[in-house]
């Protein structure tokens, strides 16, 4: 790479290429008072980016709830932190490894999975599992394929080689993302609260030291590279995609860990360079603390030759943290990373001067005011406008039709986004450390928290179909269906951390889709006392012009206070009665029958109430809690027959279900659902408790076969057979 002069960046404009517009590269000039040199330009494009500044998104944000009685760390840090009771707490946090994912499937999945754990640990806390979201195109294209089986492999990769399970997730298939896949990859954690970290540089004098891997030029303008469309052209640029290297991870995480909590006095404050490397963390740490920063970038361990201050500072390669050194600690630093053969190395020192000042080969090459890269970023009110679909969509119900209600069950279970998902998480390390009580398979996985009776429930979830007939309540609906997961498990919804995956924020009709969802999930996460406490943004996901569909991942975690009262999916027990919670109407717009029986979706999104959702949670939890429930299912893609017939699967025990319904409902996606099977000792009981929010709707039995009879017709399936074939799927 060969450095411009100040002149000629401004003269040819070439900040243009580093994503800055002519406006804010003339508000960095009236910051400095004087024309940006290269690397300068550089640090404010990657500062500026909508990856690290927020800048089209920040107001909406402040729409989400992120407080609460639990909360000791909400949005601001490496990730959020939930007081769980007893000196403990739970760390989690989700990111977007989107572009690069698309670009180099492996490297981009498993350095998603890299970073997000880093986050983790900068917080002091033990990484305890790791979960994703993922969106593809249709599976009939060879390039899907192959992005899935190399995302997968990617995940699993890096999740199994540095000993963290990788135990729940989600995966959805639609044309929309057929150019711009998803990759999401959220980490849980688990925190001492006496060793709660921060991410800051402070007290003048003390030292800024740089641990772990060396510096390549993997991934330079990573955070560029994310705040922009995607194009032909730019989808080849793999230069901006990290590499990782797990087995030193494993290392670096053990180091840090250790150094915080034997070290505490040592640490001043610890974060992960990740998006924008060291700029972001360096810049970030000095400015929340109100200090400034002076870096030597000659002493910056560097894996390739010639690197120039702009490639040192941009690099995005992984597995390498910053920690603010208490200056008289600096001998205890280097000797404990020294134990872990990794690079501990002094790179500067903290200031009071409040400026970010960088030095190479003795000269000064960049001087800013530290709070420009970090708080003068601009912020947009982007214009919005509604989408026209929305306009022009028929307020009507999709009614499906169809002569055989038992084979379009069949058929939906075989559907890529409902079919079994063994295939693919088998191979994943599900079970290392040997806590995870409920593994992938069911609504919510399960750690246990060694040393007590309690469990953390944990999930992802978001329907971006419902999103793209209507942003607002699709939002609702994400976080709501995240929680019935937590519930349906035996838990309590804690809170949420969320990636914004939507179009640019510059197109009008996108940016309303983003702000309607960020408004209806504040909503839900209100009515369900879940803050906010992380998250990630990330637009841009277009490809040619082509937006993917709005597409919020909601991370929830749950805290379950004992673990008998651990619930699963699975019916248990021939003789147990199945009840059907909350009401079913004709809700098929945005469905899974609809696309699957029309190839699209269309229409406007059925209604959804907020008040009957939490009426509907509150009573499974009751019930779980005073012991009523063998077995607990939400009802999601599909609706009431694809539960029932993933109910039956796990232990191939039938059911037989009367309902007085039209058979086409049974495929319906009211929300809102669950299935609870209830022993016959305690159907009284459940019943007087659930009142008119439950009805009984059939019975568990041995024979492997669910019989549903209707108003209109009668399903009769063989759930051997249909299990086999929906665990084929993706074989």
């Amino acid at each position: 790479m060969i450095e411009q002069t100040a002149a000629t960046i401004k003269a040819q404009e070439l900040y243009a290429n580093w994503g800055l517009t002519t406006a804010e590269y003339q508000r960095i000039q009236e910051l400095l008072g004087r024309l940006p040199n290269f690397t300068e330009t550089g640090l404010f494009a990657a500062m500026w980016s909508e990856h690290c500044a927020y800048k089209n998104s920040k107001p909406l944000l402040k729409q989400f709830p992120t407080s609460g009685q639990r909360i000791l760390q909400g949005p601001g840090e490496g990730a959020g932190i939930i007081d769980i009771g007893d000196g403990q707490a739970v760390v989690f946090k989700a990111e977007s490894h989107n572009h690069p994912t698309a670009v180099e499937p492996y490297q981009g999945a498993a350095t998603g999975v890299g970073g997000i754990i880093r986050d983790i640990f900068s917080m002091g806390a033990q990484p305890v599992a790791l979960l994703d979201s993922l969106r593809f195109g249709e599976l009939d294209d060879p390039h899907t394929r192959f992005l899935l089986k190399e995302t997968i492999a990617g995940i699993g990769g890096y999740g199994n080689c540095i000993g963290i399970p990788t135990v729940g997730g989600e995966l959805a298939f639609d044309d929309a993302y057929a150019a711009n896949p998803v990759m999401n990859a959220m980490c849980v954690g688990v925190l001492d609260t006496a060793m709660q970290q921060k991410g800051q540089a402070t007290g003048a004098g003390n030292l800024i030291y740089y641990v772990g891997a060396k510096t390549g030029r993997d991934g330079i303008q990573g955070a560029i590279f994310a705040s922009a469309e995607f194009n032909d052209q730019v989808e080849a640029d793999r230069s901006a995609v990290q590499v990782g290297d797990p087995f030193m991870e494993k290392q670096l995480m053990d180091a840090c860990l250790e150094l915080i909590r034997e070290h505490p006095e040592a640490v001043v404050g610890i974060q992960d360079m990740g998006a924008a490397g060291l700029v972001s963390s360096s810049a970030e740490m000095g400015a929340k603390a109100g200090y400034g920063m002076v870096l030597d970038l000659d002493a910056v361990p560097q894996r390739e030759a010639g690197m120039i201050p702009y490639e040192l500072m941009l690099s995005e390669s992984q597995e390498r943290m910053l920690i603010c050194v208490a200056k008289e600690q600096a001998a205890v630093v280097e000797q404990l990373f020294a134990g872990y053969d990794l690079a501990a190395v002094k790179i500067g020192t903290v200031t009071a001067t409040k400026q970010y000042q960088l030095f190479a080969h003795g000269q000064l090459v960049a001087d800013v005011p530290i709070t420009a890269l970090v708080d003068d970023a601009p912020v947009y009110h982007r214009p919005q406008a509604v989408p026209q679909r929305l306009l022009a969509a028929d307020p009507q119900q999709y009614r499906p039709e169809f002569t055989d209600a038992g084979r379009v069950l069949q058929r939906l279970l075989q559907q890529p986004t409902i079919a079994s998902k063994q295939a693919l998480y088998r191979t994943y390390d599900t079970q290392v450390k040997t806590n995870t009580v409920v593994a992938p398979g069911s609504d919510a996985a399960v750690i246990r928290l060694r040393g007590g009776r309690k469990a953390l429930a944990m999930t992802t979830d978001g329907n971006g179909r419902y999103l793209y007939l209507n942003p607002e309540i699709g939002g609702q609906i994400a976080v709501c269906e995240a929680a019935r997961n937590i519930v349906a498990s035996g838990g309590t919804p804690l809170g949420i951390t969320d990636c914004l995956n939507f179009g640019s924020p510059e197109e009008p009709e996108s940016f309303y889709e983003l702000a309607q969802a960020t408004k209806g999930m504040s909503a839900a996460c209100r009515a369900l006392a879940t803050p906010v406490i992380s998250g990630n943004v990330s637009l841009y996901n277009e490809s040619n012009g082509q937006a993917i569909y709005p597409t919020p991942m909601v991370g929830m975690v749950g805290l379950i206070n004992d673990l008998d009262l651990i619930t699963t999916q699975d019916f248990k027990h021939s003789g147990d009665t199945i009840f059907l919670v909350g009401a079913t109407h004709a809700d098929f717009n945005g469905s899974e029958i609809q696309k699957m029986l029309t190839g699209t979706i269309s229409g406007a999104l059925f209604d959804f109430d907020l008040t009957t959702e939490l009426a509907n949670q509150q009573l499974v939890q009751q019930a779980i809690q005073a012991g009523l429930v063998n077995s607990a299912h939400d009802l999601a893609e599909g609706g009431l027959a694809v539960g029932l017939a993933e109910s039956c699967f796990g232990h191939e025990l039938g059911a037989q279900i009367t309902i007085d319904l039209p058979a086409s409902w049974l495929f319906a996606e009211t929300q809102s659902r669950f299935i609870v099977t209830v022993p016959a000792a305690k159907v009284a009981e459940f019943t007087k408790l659930a009142g008119a929010l439950a009805q009984s709707i059939g019975k568990v039995i041995a024979a492997p076969e669910l019989i549903i009879a209707t108003a209109t017709a009668q399903i009769n399936l063989d759930v051997s057979a249909s299990k086999q074939q929906w665990e084929a799927v993706l074989a």
